[in-house]
């Protein structure tokens, strides 16, 4: 999609290098060049975001992988000396405590506006399957991150989580025992998951190069979800229009950022979190952090402990068969009026059942829990296969210029008519 690259660098040295190896080529033809539809809105913007939080999360990491200690006798210790004693440790911290808070928030944006744009569909299958690998490498990595402060709430949510695995038949238990490094969570486990935690993030960024190359050989996805027809009426550069967008939408998403870790660093954690690990003293109410929650209450759900975990891991699983469970040929939501009634209900369920995961498994909760999690399944294998058979679409603009200039767009087209052209 975005061709090969006309670069030529202007220095002598810069010819040389890039004839040799061509890194300016691939940026430009990349991030300069690269034809973006001319119809994106904010949402498109996310991807930006998270690359940003991807960057912010492992600086913030690695420094702070250089004051902690994985031993279970002083672990919770080098988080306060962290804490209290290096400089602006605590900054550090609460960066990336939040940080992974806001890399979810984001992850989960970008998750709901590929669904309602149709962006899994042909020929996007594999960048929808890439994008559901690394969210969950981040989850995992989130979990592992989790345990690390060694206190109250990390250790019995190891312990709670972990256990999960033993529900499997045959190789539940030594799965267990692999993770736990023993027979229970302790120092082994600590160690085994901050290895992990160190690890993982790495593995992200691999999948996510893996993610954007496969982007720019499909080309992005619109609003109107038709395929650009014509580069010169339907693209702009990505830079400065695309650029320009997405660093604005940085900023923005940077102060909400900075809002929480300024004014309400702990407000996403728990209190029990300040009270160091003992195995002694089961927490009156495990939960685990609030990104987690709406699979968590899935689980509990299930009255089977096998049948909880299957459904848990089914409903992150269910994403990635997302391209062929949805059999409308019509891309985006926007001109599906019954599809949108559908999504925005699944939104609102996935959201009810993350309120429910922090409730106690009890009464009301169970039951609105189950009738939630069956909502949650049939959105995928009952509801989209049946929509693409039965609903009655809208008509799709038949360019991407024509659905610029229905939404008043004229003036932003004749200027854009006037930029240089992304071919090559």
């Amino acid at each position: 999609m975005s061709g090969p690259s006309t670069y030529v660098p202007k220095s002598a040295l810069g010819r040389w290098f890039e004839s040799r190896l061509p890194i300016g080529g691939l940026i430009h033809s990349s991030f300069v060049v690269y034809p973006t539809p001319k119809n994106l809105n904010y949402f498109w913007a996310f991807g930006g975001i998270l690359s940003l939080m991807l960057v912010a999360q492992i600086i913030t990491g690695v420094v702070l992988a250089m004051h902690y200690t994985p031993e279970a006798t002083m672990a919770f210790s080098s988080v306060e000396n962290i804490m209290r004693n290096v400089n602006y440790g605590w900054l550090l911290r609460y960066l990336h405590a939040n940080g992974a808070s806001m890399f979810f928030f984001a992850v989960y944006v970008h998750i709901f506006r590929g669904m309602f744009y149709g962006s899994y569909k042909a020929p996007r299958e594999v960048l929808w399957i890439l994008g559901v690998i690394i969210f969950l490498l981040m989850m995992a990595t989130a979990f592992m991150g989790y345990v690390l402060p060694w206190g109250q709430m990390s250790f019995w949510g190891a312990t709670v989580i972990t256990n999960l695995f033993s529900a499997l038949p045959g190789i539940g238990e030594p799965i267990v025992t692999w993770l736990w490094g023993g027979y229970s969570v302790d120092n082994p486990t600590l160690n085994r998951f901050f290895a992990l935690h160190y690890l993982l993030p790495f593995m992200i960024v691999g999948v996510v190069i893996l993610h954007v190359w496969a982007l720019h050989v499909t080309g992005q996805n619109n609003p109107a979800g038709v395929e650009v027809k014509s580069v010169e009426r339907d693209t702009v550069p990505f830079t400065p229009y695309a650029t320009i967008k997405d660093a604005f939408a940085m900023v923005v998403f940077l102060i909400l950022y900075s809002w929480f870790v300024f004014y309400v660093p702990n407000y996403l954690g728990d209190a029990d979190n300040y009270i160091v690990a003992n195995p002694l003293v089961t927490p009156a109410h495990i939960v685990p952090e609030w990104y987690f929650l709406p699979f968590y209450a899935i689980l509990r759900s299930i009255p089977s402990k096998l049948g909880g975990v299957i459904a848990m891991f089914g409903s992150i699983a269910i994403l990635a068969f997302l391209p062929w469970l949805d059999t409308s040929k019509i891309r985006s939501g926007r001109f599906r009026p019954l599809f949108q009634i559908f999504f925005f209900g699944f939104v609102i369920a996935a959201m009810g059942l993350g309120y429910l995961g922090s409730k106690p498994p009890e009464g009301a909760y169970v039951i609105a829990g189950r009738l939630l999690s069956v909502y949650y399944f049939a959105y995928f294998l009952v509801i989209l296969p049946l929509l693409g058979l039965f609903e009655t679409p809208r008509t799709l603009p038949a360019t991407i210029a024509d659905d610029v200039l229905a939404k008043g767009g004229s003036a932003i087209l004749a200027g854009a008519a006037q930029a240089p052209s992304t071919k090559g």
